[in-house]
């Protein structure tokens, strides 16, 4: 080998991505040094806020009795309605959502005035004082009584292909039946906090904890009666956000910056976890009812469901919510004929807004039931049923709503998975578990996934970054995208350092801020990678190109054969270390920063036929999971799982395992322990670590396998990426089926266990029972 070549190799088998890297700011957390929106040092003078509370689900207020806040330790004004000088809306499409509540509560906890006080504890306490008189309404509480009363939030949405009634006629065999899926609190780390500080010349500082930073802009600016320019709105990092802080941050900093604005003072307003569980919305439950003709194989060839949520009292984020639950109904299976409603359900209740999956783990998970009725009637195993129905390569490869399913791998890694869980030898070993087993009942269960990934409206599919290179080599990118522990930041500077071929410890990722990348979209909807990663990287190719074509200047050659690798550029046999060519090009005045801009090419979607194109593409994934069950307590634990996700090229392995491991751990507290109750009076009671379960470590199984697919993208994402924030939340339906399983055994398979969502121990206690009542009828 001649030395030229060498420089050559090294530089080919250097990369920035598609390596593990540590989050960003793991040492950070570790040694407590991150700054949450809690931490920033306070302003002086700074005061805080707390909200008074609606203790009636339904009612008109006849009277307001705020002396005793007034007169309470420490407070220093309270506000109403009457204070807020701009529009009294905080709703992210619909403008039914108010910061305030104006002579009308819609649910138990909606905020009826705002205490400021000199201490966040004076602050709670006098919002406790307040009077309140109310002249009480009719409430209606659940899914199903909004079906009956046609009380929805939007009208109801329907997605139609073929001709479902001749189809589901002419079928040999059919099952129809009813499913409740509950909802579920996103119960992030770090609760709702805003903290507002006036500038100058109307100008106001929101530093927030939220996922939608320009939409916190546009609601603060609207409250305020400004226009945007006069609202900045930053965000360092959330403690988590899982949807919860897309648009429902926006009460909170709407209310900081209104009472700051009043009182020309700093004002921070931090919920505590009880008002937090109370005030803001969870992920949407959901009722089904469903009506599958299929043949004697367990092929499906007509299908036919009506989906009903609990909106709340506002629209929110339903109407996206319930039309991603459609276009996910037919998760990884083909439907030829099929009959898809949806309806979001007004109901007296905290407004439901986005979580993790939004709506596509409640559109199929409804599929995947009747699956595993069809299995259970035909006694079969399901996954034979499953991968009967999965999407064809070439034919039988068109969703109901249209999109041609381009690369389905769900054939490959679903096979792949089955060998290397030893599926099939594991299940036999069960059926001889359950045989000699009368108390203790195993259950087993292979479930697929199949998520599109893009924001359902299409405008919103995109991102800007800036990229600055400073003249000692090192780098700046600010981005769109918020960092709620999920690793954008940490991804998008591995995107930079790879464009300008460097090391990640030379790059640095700023806080998200409305005045550096403006119209911003929510980091949502599994998006954050691909459209800032894709915005940075046009950012940093520019300032690269500026690079090599004033190194070509200096060294000869020509800029397209120019290489950037281990902080190094390789140009015409020459190597120049990148922070000496920084420096030249500043002195040779070259421009050395650039915005960067991307939009998902090839997307349409018309809501009036519910057909079209939403999404890029798609991500797929399976899992199996062992569950044991106690069929006299209705008790259970996850024995083993092991998951296979196709995140494509991955980005950053190690982050994506993770990404994996965490979604599949809240997708089954969401199946089985996270239970949301409400009184008979509307109140929430499930509104604190106390009453509301989330997993904990031992609820983990012991024996926990995470993989990666080997696959590459089809289409252009991020170095060919797939998205890995939403999908993997669907995994743990396999712990769900795998309960049910068990349940069946109780039945010999017989029977059907009618067995909803949360699966919680009382949950499957019933279902037991309900079989053995079967069993004994028979």
């Amino acid at each position: 080998m001649n030395d030229a070549a060498i420089p050559a190799l090294k530089a080919a088998a250097w990369t920035g991505v598609g390596v593990s890297r540590a989050h960003e700011s793991a040492a950070l957390h570790v040694l407590g040094q991150a700054t949450y929106t809690d931490d920033i040092p306070e302003v002086q003078g700074t005061l805080h806020a707390a909200l008074g509370l609606s203790s009636k689900a339904h009612a008109n207020i006849s009277a307001i009795d705020l002396d005793a806040v007034r007169a309470s330790v420490g407070v220093v004004a309270v506000l109403t309605v009457a204070d807020i000088p701009g529009t009294n809306d905080c709703g992210p499409i619909i403008h039914d959502d108010p910061i305030l509540a104006d002579g009308l509560v819609m649910y138990v906890g909606q905020p009826i005035f705002i205490v400021v006080a000199d201490t966040h504890d004076h602050a709670r306490r006098a919002a406790r004082l307040g009077q309140v008189t109310y002249e009480e309404l009719p409430a209606i509480l659940t899914p199903q009584a909004a079906r009956a009363a046609q009380s929805y939030v939007l009208p109801p949405m329907r997605l139609a292909r073929g001709d479902y009634q001749a189809a589901f006629d002419k079928a040999p065999r059919s099952v129809k039946g009813e499913l409740y899926v509950g909802g579920q609190e996103q119960f992030y780390l770090e609760g709702q906090i805003s903290y507002a500080i006036p500038k100058e010349d109307k100008g106001m500082l929101v530093l927030c904890s939220t996922q939608h930073p320009s939409e916190m802009q546009h609601v603060v600016a609207h409250a305020l009666g400004l226009h945007s320019h006069n609202i900045v709105v930053e965000c360092r990092r959330m403690g988590g956000g899982f949807g919860g802080k897309e648009s429902q941050s926006a009460l909170w900093a709407a209310a900081s910056a209104i009472a700051a604005s009043r009182l020309k003072r700093p004002v921070k307003l931090r919920a505590d976890r009880d008002d937090d569980m109370l005030v803001t919305g969870k992920r949407h439950c959901f009722h089904y009812e469903y009506e599958v003709g299929y043949d004697d194989d367990g092929r499906i060839v007509a299908a036919k469901v009506d989906m009903v949520t609990r909106a709340g009292y506002s629209a929110d984020l339903s109407g996206p919510v319930a039309t991603r639950a459609v276009c996910h109904f037919d998760n990884t299976y083909y439907l030829s004929d099929v009959d898809i409603r949806a309806a979001c359900g007004k109901t007296n209740t905290q407004s439901n807004t986005a979580f993790r999956g939004f709506g596509g783990p409640q559109g199929a998970i409804a599929i995947e039931y009747v699956i595993d009725e069809i299995a259970r009637e035909l006694g079969r195993d399901a996954l034979d049923i499953r991968r009967l129905n999965f999407y064809g390569r070439e034919e039988r490869n068109v969703t109901p709503y249209g999109q041609v399913v381009v690369d389905n791998v769900i054939h490959a890694l679903s096979a792949e998975l089955e060998e290397t869980s030893e599926y099939r030898t594991r299940r036999a070993a069960i059926n001889a578990f359950n045989a000699t087993s009368p108390v203790l009942k195993k259950g087993l269960a292979l479930t697929p996934v199949k998520f599109g990934i893009a924001f359902n409206v299409t405008h919103l599919n995109q991102a800007g970054a800036l990229v600055h290179v400073y003249v000692d080599g090192s780098i700046i990118v600010n981005h769109g995208g918020t960092e709620m522990g999920q690793g954008i930041n940490t991804k998008v500077m591995q995107v930079v350092a790879h464009e300008l071929g460097v090391d990640i410890v030379n790059v640095r990722a700023t806080a998200t801020d409305t005045s550096k990348v403006s119209n911003t979209s929510a980091t949502a909807a599994s998006t954050g990678a691909d459209l800032n990663g894709k915005a940075a990287q046009d950012a940093a190719r520019q300032i690269r190109e500026r690079l090599a074509d004033y190194a070509v200047k200096l060294y000869g050659g020509e800029a397209a054969d120019v290489v950037f690798a281990g902080d190094t550029v390789f140009v015409n046999g020459h190597e120049v270390a990148f922070p000496v060519l920084v420096q030249k090009a500043y002195l040779a005045r070259v421009q050395l920063w650039s915005d960067g801009f991307y939009a998902t090419p090839g997307l349409h979607w018309d809501p009036k036929t519910m057909n079209g194109r939403p999404f890029s593409y798609y991500a797929y994934g399976a899992a199996v999971a062992e569950v044991v069950v106690d069929t006299l307590t209705g008790e259970w634990k996850l024995l083993r799982a092991d998951a296979l996700y196709d995140a494509g090229k991955s980005l950053n392995p190690a982050i994506d395992i993770g990404q994996v491991e965490g979604a599949f751990i809240q997708g089954m507290g969401w199946l089985t322990t996270e239970e949301l109750w409400w009184n008979p009076a509307g109140k929430l009671m499930t509104h604190a670590p106390s009453t509301y379960k989330i997993p904990g470590v031992s609820d983990c199984p012991e024996d926990f396998r995470v993989r990666l697919f080997d696959n590459r993208n089809v289409e252009d994402s991020i170095h060919r990426s797939k998205a890995v924030g939403e999908p993997p939340l669907l995994l743990p339906f396999s712990v769900f089926f795998a309960i049910r399983d068990a349940v069946s055994s109780v039945g010999g398979h017989k029977v059907q266990p009618p067995l909803n969502a949360p699966a919680t121990s009382e949950e499957i206690l019933k279902s037991i029972c309900a079989v053995e009542a079967a069993l004994k009828a028979a």
